[in-house]
């Protein structure tokens, strides 16, 4: 069906209209993660509410705006739910030049899964726009487009250009960093082409190891840390094939863009576009949700903002001084303050001398009397009664606080968990009605992993108000009628229990601001490792040169000697067999995924295979008449 809409639009008798390629656009609604769990077992991450809309409006609305005439929506999990929503939406609906056709797919398990199935439909007919149904932006395309499109006539191998921007230099220092992975590129000041890409530098680490290659064949390159991956792609057709081509090929950056950018072989070049006045950000985790959220609130992001009609789903909302939003039926009390950058949706009420700061608050909500909140997010249908306390949290949709809760900074409750009165949730919990995954996924792919395949033991929220020795007793008369065996006598929900990292990823990736302890013990980290680094240059020859048999600029830790070792390791034992007798087609596929693997290059594996064919001539028998010039 998309495939016909897309020859439609190229049938005229006009030659321009004919040559005339319409511009599409890939829109992944399927983040392949799992750093939105517990939530996203229940709902797609798209569909998750960013200042009242969901995520997906944000994206749509930029793609028409851009001039995007087709949009094809790659839905996975939950894609019922996307497609229902939207069917029902206005993209469905309105009329005009910009079409929305969702795709479906229940085997796709990454982001390259997800571009081979778009090649196999051949709904592509030229240049795309490639971007995540999580990213909010309201730059400008036409200069992106316009560089991209005569880079490719000038040089068929220019096959992507990256959209970046500027960001403070430390994700801990500088809390607006998103909380993303530290992002270390190296660009060609003239032309722009990305030479070097890692999105996973370790923090701790003070030097980077480059190739000499990349520094012999480049006469100047810029080295930054503080450009930020917006994930806005503008791709040629040739980015699916390659996809289609290489199944080892999943995640876009650390496989894809990394293992261009070594391949010497076929010669692909990816290309860079800064913005500089505009706003681009895709919501990677929970601490990113809270700084987008506020960029919107505080009109970063103009027009996607909440006062502004730009897609027909939000209420009409109010803007107030200080930055508050208000919708038409808030029912306050006169007691009751709303404070600088909050939004209060549609039908919430708000009872005497309760104070929202800083916070954004849904549809239907119903707030008690000496509430506060600050710094949270609550969304639609919630109900906390009276004398609560809320800090720093996210509360999903129907959601019951009973009286005298108290939720510590980061805490996430999923939808409908129920908490008992004056319990305290614990800093940084996690709580849901489903319990916890007991299989977690190291490569946080699989979104929509089975939760039924097996499940941690997670406490539940009786347990919390049983060690902090809390009469959990309630007073209200709904209570009584409750099934204590299931619902337990204190709330509903599971607490999932911390990942491998600990608190140390929870506070890193958190709504909540960064402890100051936490920042304390960086920067004297950073302070005693600074001191170790000047010892090592002081180490250095007074000429400040390098070994000559050094095949690298800068220092590591033994990291980059122990993955060679490893990979020679690799290609020997391949090789031996060939000598055994397997094909030796097949025994180049693996060397080629071995090199992929060990992030290494053509020269790595010629010499690697090389250094294997010596050995095993020197240890075979002078008498051999085995020729190993044949097996080069």
């Amino acid at each position: 069906m998309a495939q016909k809409k897309g020859h439609r639009s190229l049938s005229s008798d006009d030659p321009e209209e004919l040559a005339r390629v319409p511009l599409q656009a890939v829109l992944l609604a399927d983040s392949f993660a799992t750093k939105f769990r517990p939530i996203t077992l229940e709902r797609p991450k798209v569909l998750l509410p960013l200042v009242n809309a969901p995520m997906i409006d944000y994206t749509l609305a930029w793609l028409e705006s851009v001039g995007v005439e087709e949009a094809f929506v790659f839905c996975c999990a939950h894609s019922q739910q996307v497609k229902d929503y939207l069917n029902k939406s206005q993209w469905m609906k309105q009329p005009g030049t910009f079409t929305v056709q969702p795709i479906e797919s229940h085997d796709s398990i990454s982001a390259g899964d997800a571009l081979r199935v778009i090649y196999n439909l051949g709904v592509i007919c030229g240049d795309f726009v490639l971007v995540s149904g999580d990213t909010i932006s309201n730059m400008s395309l036409k200069e992106a487009l316009q560089e991209h499109k005569e880079r490719r006539k000038k040089d068929p191998l220019a096959v992507m250009t990256m959209v970046i921007k500027h960001s403070k230099p430390s994700s801990l220092t500088h809390q607006t960093r998103l909380g993303n992975d530290e992002i270390l590129m190296a660009i060609d000041p003239d032309t722009k082409e990305l030479l070097y890409y890692e999105d996973k530098t370790d923090q701790s680490q003070r030097f980077i190891t480059l190739d000499k290659m990349l520094l012999a064949s480049t006469p100047t390159l810029h080295l930054h840390n503080d450009k930020q991956d917006c994930y806005i792609d503008i791709c040629s057709p040739e980015v699916l094939s390659l996809f289609t081509d290489n199944f080892d090929y999943q995640h876009l950056r650390r496989h894809f863009v990394k293992g261009l950018l070594v391949d010497d072989l076929m010669g692909y070049k990816i290309f860079t576009h800064e913005i500089h006045s505009s706003y681009a950000a895709r919501i990677d985790n929970f601490r990113s949700y809270d700084t987008i959220s506020k960029d919107i609130i505080q009109r970063w992001t103009y027009p996607m903002v909440p006062d502004v009609q730009y897609f027909g789903n939000c209420s009409q909302m109010k803007l107030d001084r200080l930055g508050i939003y208000k919708a038409p039926e808030v029912d306050q009390s006169r007691t009751a303050q709303i404070r600088a950058f909050s939004l209060i949706g549609n039908g919430t009420a708000i009872g005497d001398h309760s104070v929202i700061s800083n916070s954004v608050i849904g549809q239907s909500c119903t707030i008690g009397r000496n509430v506060s909140i600050q710094g949270s997010y609550i969304w639609d249908n919630v109900i906390i009664e009276d004398d609560c306390k809320l800090s720093h949290a996210l509360v999903c949709d129907g959601v019951h606080l009973r009286a005298g809760v108290v939720l510590e900074p980061g805490v996430i409750l999923s939808f409908k968990v129920e908490v008992g009165q004056k319990i305290v949730i614990p800093a940084y919990s996690k709580v849901s009605l489903l319990p916890q995954p007991s299989k977690q996924d190291s490569d946080e792919e699989l979104e929509y992993a089975d939760a039924n395949s097996g499940v941690v033991e997670s406490p539940s929220i009786t347990s919390i108000a049983n060690t902090r020795n809390v009469d959990p007793v309630p007073d209200s008369p709904d209570a009584e009628h409750s099934d204590t065996s299931e619902v337990g006598i204190s709330g509903v929900g599971y607490i999932w229990s911390t990942t491998e990292g600990g608190h140390e990823e929870e506070w890193r990736h958190s709504i909540a601001p960064i402890p100051a302890e936490k920042l304390m013990e960086f920067c004297l980290s950073a302070h005693t490792d600074l001191g170790v680094s000047n010892q090592d240059v002081n180490s250095l020859p007074a000429s400040g040169e390098l070994q000559l048999d050094s095949e690298s600029t800068g220092f590591d830790d033994g990291e980059d000697y122990k993955d060679s070792a490893d990979f020679e390791k690799e290609v020997e034992a391949t090789f031996q067999r060939v000598l055994a007798g397997v094909n030796p087609e097949n025994v180049i596929l693996e060397i080629n995924s071995l090199r992929l693997s060990y992030d290494m290059s053509h020269a790595d594996c010629a010499g690697s295979l090389f250094y294997s064919i010596m050995k095993s001539a020197l240890s075979a028998p002078f008498s051999s008449n085995l020729s190993f010039g044949n097996l080069i």
